[in-house]
């Protein structure tokens, strides 16, 4: 249950990023597919790649005193994108690093607040 909770969570903070950053859109007739289906790859990408990305990257991370997570935020968030139009055919667009950037700390926000009053431990 807390697995679908977490999902519906993902999809919600996708719904807020594509109403609110003008650089990221869904270009799909049906947008709750395109929506659930980028959940799930968004998921997938941060239990696989993000780790890695972080381990990397942790020198960045360290010398900025965490703000370069934000940056790590926006390329999961961009290849799940790049993943879904060109492996799946789904239309969530995103046009660049600054809208991946700004999605990707609006994605952040919605989800934890939606965690902290959804999720219970």
């Amino acid at each position: 249950m807390k697995l679908l909770i977490r999902w519906l969570i993902t999809v919600a903070a996708l719904v807020a990023a594509a109403l609110l950053i003008p650089g990221i859109r869904v270009e799909d007739t049906s947008a709750w597919i395109a929506f659930g289906v980028m959940a799930a790859i968004l998921a997938l990408i941060n239990a696989i790649i993000r780790p890695i990305l972080a381990f990397l990257s942790c020198g960045c991370i360290v010398a900025t005193m965490g703000l370069f997570m934000f940056v790590i935020n926006a390329i999961t968030l961009w290849l799940s994108s790049w993943i879904a139009i060109n492996w799946l055919g789904i239309g969530f667009y995103i046009d660049g690093f600054w809208p991946a950037l700004f999605g990707g700390i609006v994605v952040s926000i919605v989800s934890f607040v939606l965690s902290l009053i959804l999720v219970d431990d």
